[in-house]
């Protein structure tokens, strides 16, 4: 306990008792009128005892204390919460609301990043030189950083929603640029290379995913069931992000993905190993079970594949994107393209996979140019 917290009650003779204690480092004296009997001592210290216990927890209210006194009005309403416990009450209210993986990321940004640099500090006294430091002190990438940022970014404007600060002062810290992965698809002879190195199973899976352009996680998360091989589509309504089922994120990612010719094949190749044995498309061969998280796929069949078909590694995603360049390279319409692949309209395409649409026409733009040229001589 603070020195200048010690003792702190005394006799006002006529007055009543005494109160002396500090708060948000002001030195505070307020009278409880009662008479100065010994009980009303013991009274007195007790109410004290936990005046400070409050200050401590930051709880303390001014005004439900002394409701007549002249620091009620500008005392009363300041809050001694600190960020830790902000971020404590955070996690607690949002447990039913957010998914369980953004809840993870939550709890791992508030455990491993946040508490361990603002935590004991007071949020009224929470400024933005504090964060713009642990900002410039961070190893970690740009977009990490953004998104550790998320839970404190949260508590700051709730807490000046609810009065308990002046100034949201996490509108003064700009989200940090970062540079999406680029697309580096894969060139019709690295697939073959790679399937060719493949175990049947893993041969399947991920020639399935280069003719479906399906994210791993929906991967992951396909049954059976999600196969309508009378009208040749794939009903995208899952995705399994670690071990957890989920809807994806967006109306346009439940979707319907029609069945391509090598996309089929590898479907049809596939049904000997679990169309009989379990709702799950897609199996580990090495335990016959199904897979559980992209990592599994990286380290048990991807990354042995490239390395025995000497290919420059990229990730599982790169699949997606090689679709997509795919499609696009051979003319196809990019708004079924981006309906394919679960985007909302074509501008995700255009942003991302641009270069390849100038590949469908060779001839592009010489109609502009003669136009220009006719209309300018």
């Amino acid at each position: 306990m603070d020195r200048r917290q010690k003792g702190g009650v005394r006799s006002r003779s006529s007055r009543g008792i005494e109160i002396d204690f500090y708060y948000q480092g002001v030195r505070c004296r307020e009278t409880i009128k009662l008479p100065d009997t010994k009980a009303n001592r013991q009274h007195v210290s007790n109410l004290r005892a936990k005046i400070l216990y409050e200050i401590g927890m930051g709880t303390f209210n001014y005004a439900e204390y002394f409701p007549n006194s002249k620091r009620a009005g500008t005392m009363g309403k300041v809050s001694n919460k600190t960020v830790a416990r902000a971020l404590d009450d955070l996690l607690i209210s949002s447990r039913r609301t957010l998914e369980v993986s953004t809840y993870r990321d939550y709890q791992s940004s508030i455990e491993y990043h946040l508490k361990p640099a603002f935590g004991e500090t007071l949020l009224r006294k929470l400024t933005t030189t504090q964060i713009r430091v642990w900002i410039g002190n961070q190893t970690i990438s740009n977009k990490r950083i953004n998104n550790v940022l998320i839970p404190l970014r949260r508590v700051i404007k709730d807490a000046f929603d609810d009065g308990v600060i002046d100034r949201d002062i996490s509108a003064r810290i700009r989200n940090l640029s970062h540079r999406s992965q680029e697309p580096d698809p894969f060139t019709p002879v690295e697939i073959k290379a790679i399937l060719n190195e493949c175990e049947e199973q893993a041969r399947n899976l991920f020639q399935f995913a280069f003719w479906t352009g399906l994210r791993t996680s929906e991967l992951i998360a396909l049954t059976w069931n999600d196969i309508d091989f009378q009208r040749g589509v794939i009903r995208v309504r899952r995705a399994s992000v670690r071990k957890i089922i989920k809807a994806p994120k967006t109306e346009s990612g439940e979707r319907e993905v029609k069945l391509l010719s090598p996309a089929l094949d590898a479907l049809n190749a596939q049904k000997p190993f679990t169309l009989l044995i379990g709702k799950n498309v897609f199996h580990n061969p090495k335990t016959n079970r199904p897979w559980e998280t992209d990592g599994q796929i990286r380290k048990t069949a991807w990354t042995p594949s490239l390395k025995s078909a000497a290919i420059r590694y990229r990730n599982p995603y790169q699949t997606r994107h090689t679709f997509a360049s795919m499609m696009l390279s051979a003319g196809e319409n990019p708004m079924w393209v981006a309906k394919q692949m679960g985007h909302k309209d074509w501008g995700m395409i255009r942003k991302r996979y641009g270069r390849w649409i100038a590949d469908i026409d060779p001839l592009a733009g010489s109609k502009a140019t003669a136009f220009w040229s006719q209309h300018s001589a």
